[in-house]
């Protein structure tokens, strides 16, 4: 009698949120709208503002990531969760919708069109992950696990952010549990410190790229996708 044959996997693609599918940063987002509504203060929000502004234009290092999710995380210590997910549903429609990068959107939306499942897997908190997965007709998001204690926030993580190796086990994680093989995989990512998640697919991508994943890309025959420059071109083009 004839073994039978194992299911073949199947194929997936992996999005990097900040600078990959949306311009600059979602935590920075989050926090401008927060302050409005006394999430927390507006002087606490400003004192780690400005790191965050340097990380849009010239891309995060592990070190200034950790320390900047640390402190936004412990300002909103003891706010309601349910008020958190209000506040990302605005923070949604005043701002990471009119920021989204178009064209890596509509790469994302092939990828569903082709029947690949296409996960957001960003170190920003899971629930905004979701919501905009969620709003783009995405698979899913894996994202940083925010601890929730009788209905309020600790200002705690459950585990680390979701931030260079975390993010490629996360991924091998999802991809065992899921039947998904990562050599027929995509990744797409603007960060080196995402060279872990794109080294584990067959078909990694770099989309507006920082200088050393850009330098890395270019020596390992990867596709690169430059958004910025392209949006730069059309701006002076008017």
């Amino acid at each position: 009698m004839a073994t039978p044959k194992k299911p073949e996997k199947k194929s997936a693609a992996f999005f990097d949120l900040d600078n990959t599918l949306v311009r600059g940063s979602t935590t920075f987002l989050f926090g401008k709208e927060a302050v409005k509504l006394n999430f927390f203060s507006r002087k606490e929000f400003w004192r780690f503002g400005a790191q965050q502004l340097r990380f849009i234009w010239r891309g995060e290092s592990a070190k200034m990531l950790k320390h900047i999710e640390d402190r936004a995380m412990s300002l909103a210590a003891g706010q309601n969760a349910a008020e958190l997910e209000k506040l990302i549903e605005i923070v949604w429609t005043q701002h990471i919708s009119k920021r989204l990068w178009p064209e890596t959107v509509r790469i994302a939306q092939e990828h569903v069109a082709a029947g690949r499942e296409v996960w957001i897997v960003t170190a920003s908190p899971f629930q905004m992950g979701e919501f905009i997965a969620d709003k783009l007709g995405l698979t899913g998001a894996l994202g940083t696990v925010l601890e929730i204690v009788d209905g309020k926030l600790t200002g705690e993580f459950i585990g680390r952010p979701l931030h260079g190796k975390r993010k490629a086990k996360a991924v091998r994680h999802l991809a065992d549990e899921r039947g998904i093989s990562l050599r027929k995989s995509y990744a797409y990512s603007d960060s080196h410190n995402d060279l872990h998640m794109l080294t584990r697919v067959g078909h990694p991508i770099a989309v507006n790229p920082d200088k050393i994943l850009k330098k890395y890309a270019k020596a390992a025959g990867w596709k690169i996708f430059d958004f910025k420059k392209r949006e730069l071109k059309l701006h002076w083009g008017k």
